[in-house]
């Protein structure tokens, strides 16, 4: 304004006094114009985060610290470069108009202060914000590196599409080293230090498979039980995680539990043709809740199973189809050897597949968990034609007798040999015991036998031929109560009546705590003048199972970092170890295992870690589980001491003795010739009853009867040195 006269001084001063308060009215009606907040920048995640829908929640960190690094940077460069062009474009704006307006000093220092504080107001906006962004790109930093998503996988959880929070496995193996890595897991259910009962369980992360699902049979002590299953309480905790049930060939020790297993879960079931179809024809007698999911697999084929890959490899065993498991997993390859045997020269089909075997010890083999019920026995088990030759030989010099052969009704291979046997020497077959016609029925239809035409006969057509025309293959080779072979030897057997014009072949071995039992059948065939052969007397049985210098090749052709021995008792498991010794390797390297004991292989090494829920369910008729140590003891004491029952009426009110003491004695004494033991424990009852009744304060039922209980023991012990069970029955009036 410098050169303008007074008069156009004041002017432009009192024009820019009226713009400036003109400005500041405007401010108060909006007063948030002048702060305007930037927009925030949109989020960015991860390349590796698919999303169905907007990403609300992210491991519960907030969506602002999965943006990367190099957008935080950005934010802040374009933060102090939008201050820096704030600052220069206010200075400029200011100064220019200041310039064009002011006509005097007092104008230009006026003009001056309102330009400092625009600036102060802007500077201390901009510092602001650009200090705000400097601290989330530190914060967005730490967050992003101690959280490294390693291919996060995003589930939408809201009920419709691109709505709700997601959630993202985090892979904690790439948290800086942080935390353990995620360890392989082999935890037995059965099948260790036991017989029969097989069942394991492999399991990692989220993903868990079993293999087999076999029965046992009940311990002399397990009185009236019928069949012993695995615990699987750790299996229905984790039903979810549960991809398969793979089996290895169908014995009942392999396969005999599967009915009751699946009531309570019901995933994928895998074996071969022969086995699942014997599982169909048991699941005939039994109510399902749901229908099983059965898939059928031969030799050779691979399944996909969640984090597992599963290969089922040819064996040789004593029933058709059976295979071992290589087992594919993040830590590496497991191989379980299931049931097995060499036998260079089967009855049918080939030869157990050594070259795949090993294939797979030159590419690595994590563990091998390997069977051990022959592992005592020294050599090489016989083939299955050498039973041939000795049931040929058996025909031949008896051709006068009926011949009655009992064997395992699984061993489809041993039964195809008989009837094409007896066939050669014109002889009628004829079948008894249920499990047997299942098995050959199922083994006809899914062509694992061929039945020559006119061979076969009916059970109840067998009084139309003479008695060296048959031949008939039975159940009952363990010597099982109430299997054919049993019934026929106490003639009890509604079709066949056993005598001298007969011979009894026990084309089996006796498993191991059924000795007894098969002793005591032989003998009952004897005292009816039955000629009996059996595996000690002749060959006529061969094992299923690999000797020792089978187990041994099978090792060496795998060659496992670890060695597990399974399938059998402590004894067997030992003598596997001892070969695993034998053979080069370190003790450390050897796992005798136990059932519920869990295995664990990471990538430090392999040890035995927590014991999980595990052991023994017991099956007697429909009742599942529901026997237990306590229904046992009742019952071994009543097996060995007997019975003895106090019924007695008692007024409550007159506390009076109306009638009794009775005493009925079961298994116990013979009441009629011990009157005078039972008069003796009537009248220590009745004095103890009477002396309850009558004794001071309210009368206490439960004391009653124990007192009671506990006297007539005492009495009966003294005299008898039993200890019979005492139940009191007092009836209150």
């Amino acid at each position: 304004m410098k050169g303008l006269s007074h008069e156009l001084r004041g002017v432009a001063l009192i024009t820019l006094k009226g713009k400036q308060m003109e400005k500041k009215e405007e401010n108060k009606r909006q007063p948030n114009l002048g702060r305007t907040r930037r927009p925030r920048r949109p989020q960015r995640y991860n390349n590796n985060v698919s999303t169905l829908g907007s990403v609300n929640n992210v491991i519960g960190a907030d969506t602002d610290a999965l943006a990367d690094e190099t957008a935080n940077a950005e934010e802040i460069q374009n933060a102090e470069g939008n201050a820096n062009r704030n600052n220069s474009q206010n200075t400029e704006v200011n100064a220019n108009r200041n310039n064009s307006q002011s006509t005097d000093g007092n104008a230009n220092r006026k003009n001056q202060n309102s330009n400092r504080n625009n600036n102060q107001n802007t500077d201390r906006n901009n510092n602001q914000n650009t200090d705000r962004n400097r601290r989330n790109a530190s914060r967005n930093k730490n967050q992003n590196t101690n959280l490294n998503i390693n291919q996060a996988s995003v589930q939408n959880t809201g009920s419709g599409m691109g709505t709700g929070p997601v959630a993202v496995r985090v892979n904690q193996n790439e948290r800086g080293g942080r935390g353990n890595s995620p360890k392989l897991r082999i935890i037995p259910l059965g099948g260790l230090n036991e017989i029969g009962k097989n069942m394991t369980v492999i399991e990692y992360e989220n993903d868990i498979i079993v293999i087999d699902c076999g029965l046992g049979f009940p311990d002399e002590d397990m009185l009236g039980i019928d069949l012993v299953i695995p615990d699987i309480t750790y299996l229905e905790n984790n039903r979810d995680k549960v991809r398969a049930i793979l089996l290895t060939h169908g014995h009942e020790d392999h396969i005999g539990a599967l009915p009751y297993v699946l009531r309570s879960i019901n995933p994928p079931v895998y074996g071969t043709k022969l086995t699942l179809g014997i599982i169909k024809n048991k699941l005939e007698e039994f109510t399902m809740p749901w229908e099983p999911n059965f898939n059928v697999v031969n030799a050779g084929d691979v399944v996909k199973l969640g984090c597992f890959s599963v290969e089922f490899i040819r064996v040789n065993h004593s029933i058709a189809d059976a295979c071992a498991l290589a087992i594919t997993t993040p830590r590496g390859l497991i191989i379980h050897s299931g049931d097995f045997k060499l036998d260079t020269t089967p009855y049918e089909g080939e030869m157990m597949d050594i070259t795949r075997l090993g294939e797979l010890g030159k590419r690595g083999v994590l563990m091998l968990m390997c069977e051990s019920t022959n592992a005592e026995r020294p050599g090489y088990t016989p083939s299955e034609r050498k039973v041939g030759k000795s049931l040929e030989y058996i025909f031949t010099v008896n051709n006068d007798k009926r011949i009655v052969i009992a064997t395992f009704s699984s061993n489809v291979h041993r039964v195809q040999q008989i009837i094409d046997i007896s066939a050669r020497y014109g002889r009628k077959v004829a079948i008894t015991g249920r499990s047997m016609l299942n098995i050959v029925s199922a083994a006809v239809e899914l062509g694992y036998m061929n039945m020559p035409a006119g061979v076969l006969i009916d059970i109840n057509d067998i009084r139309r031929y003479n008695p060296e025309q048959l031949t008939l293959i039975t159940t009952g080779s363990q010597g099982e109560p109430m299997s054919a072979l049993y019934r026929m030897a106490y003639s009890d057997h509604n079709q066949v009546t056993l005598g001298a014009k007969d011979l009894v072949v026990l084309s089996s071995s006796a498993i191991p705590g059924n000795e007894k039992l098969v002793g005591r059948v032989i003998n009952e065939l004897c005292k009816n003048g039955v000629k009996v052969l059996h595996d000690s007397s002749m060959e006529v049985h061969v094992s299923g199972h690999a000797c020792q210098e089978e187990l041994k090749l099978f090792q060496a052709l795998v060659k496992p970092k670890y060695f597990m021995p399974v399938h059998g008792e402590y004894r067997h498991l030992y003598a596997n170890r001892e070969l695993a010794l034998s053979l080069g390797m370190d003790s450390a390297d050897i796992f005798i295992g136990e059932i519920g004991k869990v295995l664990e292989i990471d990538k430090k090494g392999a040890k035995f870690a927590e014991t999980v829920p595990a052991g023994k369910v017991l099956v007697d008729g429909d009742s599942v589980g529901d026997i237990g140590n306590i229904v046992l003891r009742d019952r071994k004491h009543l097996a060995e001491d007997g019975l003895l029952v106090v019924v007695a009426s008692v007024d409550m009110e007159d506390k009076v003795l109306l009638s009794g003491p009775d005493i009925v004695s079961r298994g116990f004494v013979y009441v009629r010739e011990s009157d005078e033991l039972m008069t003796e424990a009537r009248e220590i009852a009745v004095n103890t009853l009477i002396a309850g009744i009558n004794g001071k304060g309210k009368l206490d039922r439960v004391a009653l009867k124990g007192k009671v209980r506990d006297e007539v023991s005492k009495f009966l012990y003294q005299k008898t040195k039993r200890k019979p069970m005492v139940l009191p029955i007092i009836m209150y009036v």
